[in-house]
């Protein structure tokens, strides 16, 4: 069978939309769909997803893509070999076996209605925020789905007799979406992967399975927990009632651990995928990194059963794409997302305007869930031109936040480093089509930024684990990244070094303006 005729299927589950893109052997796009689903916001600060309709929204992709795929001319139906899925992280769900029903919209990952149950056990417990991070890596948080599931114990009508009762169990994204691929009520398999379980904080990072001394601590029966497994096997086979059925599911990995699977990230390599949010992820090999600079411990990827994990130094950024969302949105200044370089690109500078996205606080390295959003700086002389601007950098600042503090604890000049060769960063993710937006990274950074010639690299990643699973792919493949270098784009930095550090000491004046004003009166 050519290359051609090879296919792998990838479920790209994101926090806005799902994407099924269907992959050749040569890791070509031959037929994809994307739809959007809802977001709700039954509160300041809340956001829920219906899990259903994801579900929904995955069949529906599934099938767009295959009949794309066919009507170009690719005989998917059987070249198909497998199929890999990606997702957003942290994000809740719990569900009734008997029904196949959730028992609450999903919680997001950006959610902070558990900032009380945060502050509880911080005053609770001897080690304060910190108290898991030996064994999770991860500091106590709104952001990991532990705490959202404390919050639906607590307030969800009939959940914990349910739970009593062995019918309601908990899972991310991931964990639904293969109970419903692979039969559901009936015998639908109850799985998560090594990535996923290292955001719910609840699992050891060095045993690789969940940790009995959290679960006690947290009160949190296991019996609702699923099994924990590698990112790239043999899950199950997908059941009848779906587009495509009876391929094997084989890879599974978080969206951020898939794009540095995807960007071919090694030991030392480091990359920013842009999205929603930002999240920025440095491997650190088989060593695990305890971080001093306000960064997290977390599984990279372990590529098979009996494969060495790889281990992640990683920063999180809450709201990246997200604040571009809120220009067109909520205030109205672009109709589409697109249009905001155009509109930066209108003036050379933000004009002194620095805007802090801290909508619902302010992730990593800060930790600062009381943090709001602000925009500072602005005068007669200030249009949306510099507010646009202001934007973009905003995304730019939190990255080299990050970037600063992976470099202080790789204790290095810098993290993709090798003697004789200068940094440099992987970038993906819809937001780096935008040419502005990369230039004023490369130049905040002082180093140039490269962006891939697919730079929807979560997809790729989740592909290459399954393709890995049933040998369509090996590891040499995967990573030997000269080729994929050679299709990229370089951003190189031009900005004075004197007016990038003014510009980042501004920069962090405007961000300690932004603590301190969650309990600001409506």
């Amino acid at each position: 069978m050519s290359d051609e005729e090879v296919f792998i299927g990838s479920i790209d589950q994101g926090t806005t939309s799902t994407r099924f893109i269907i992959y050749d052997r040569l890791a070509r796009a031959v037929g994809s769909h994307q739809v959007e689903f809802t977001q709700f916001y039954p509160q300041a600060g809340w956001v829920e997803h219906d899990p259903m309709e994801i579900v929904e929204s995955v069949r529906i992709c599934m099938a767009k893509a295959l009949d794309k795929a066919t009507a170009d001319g690719h005989n998917v139906d059987s070249g198909l070999k497998a199929i890999g899925l990606t997702n957003q992280r942290e994000t809740t769900v719990v569900w009734s076996k008997s029904t196949g029903l959730p028992l609450y919209n999903a919680i997001v990952w950006m959610d902070v209605r558990t900032s009380s149950i945060c502050r509880k056990l911080e005053k609770e417990l001897p080690g304060g925020r910190t108290h898991f991070v030996e064994s999770c890596g991860l500091p106590i948080s709104t952001y990991f789905s532990a705490l959202k599931l404390l919050w639906l114990l607590d307030n969800v009508d009939g959940l914990s007799e349910a739970v009593k009762k062995g019918d309601a169990v908990f899972g991310t994204i991931d964990t639904w979406l293969i109970w419903n691929l692979t039969g559901g009520v009936e015998n639908g398999l109850h799985v998560t992967d090594v990535s996923n379980a290292s955001r719910t904080m609840l699992m050891n990072l060095k045993t690789l399975d969940w940790d009995k001394s959290t679960l006690d601590t947290l009160g949190i029966p296991a019996n609702i927990l699923p099994k924990i497994i590698s990112n790239s096997e043999i899950i199950g086979n997908i059941t009848k009632g779906w587009p495509i059925t009876g391929i094997p599911i084989a890879g599974c990995l978080g969206d951020q651990h898939a794009a540095m699977v995807g960007q071919s990230c090694r030991k030392g390599e480091a990359k920013s995928t842009y999205g929603t949010g930002a999240f920025i992820l440095l491997n650190t090999g088989e060593e695990m990194i305890k971080s001093n600079h306000g960064l997290l411990s977390t599984v990279a990827y372990k590529l098979g059963p009996k494969a060495p994990v790889n281990y992640a130094l990683e920063g999180s950024i809450a709201i990246a794409g997200a604040a571009v969302q809120w220009l067109r949105d909520s205030l109205g200044i672009i109709s589409s997302a697109n249009e905001i370089e155009d509109l930066a690109s209108k003036v050379t500078s933000t004009g002194g305007v620095y805007f802090v996205p801290a909508f619902n606080g302010l992730f990593a390295p800060w930790w600062r869930d009381d943090a709001r959003g602000i925009c500072v700086g602005i005068t007669r002389f200030t249009n949306k031109s510099h507010i646009a601007r202001a934007v973009l950098e905003s995304m730019c600042f939190q990255v080299k936040d990050v970037l600063d503090s992976m470099h202080k604890d790789a204790a290095q000049k810098s993290d993709g480093k090798t003697e004789g060769t200068e940094f440099l960063l992987r970038v993906d993710g819809g937001a780096t089509v935008n040419n502005l937006l990369m230039q004023i990274q490369a130049d905040l950074l002082g180093s140039p930024v490269v962006r891939p010639a697919d730079i929807e690299t979560t997809a790729l990643g989740a592909a290459y684990a399954a393709g890995l699973a049933v040998g369509v792919y090996t590891q040499d493949e995967i990573f030997s990244s000269g080729e994929k270098m050679k299709k990229a784009t370089t951003f190189k930095p031009v900005l004075e070094e004197e007016l990038r550090k003014k510009k980042v000491d501004s920069w962090c004046l405007a961000v300690s303006r932004s603590f301190d004003l969650a309990d600001l009166s409506l």
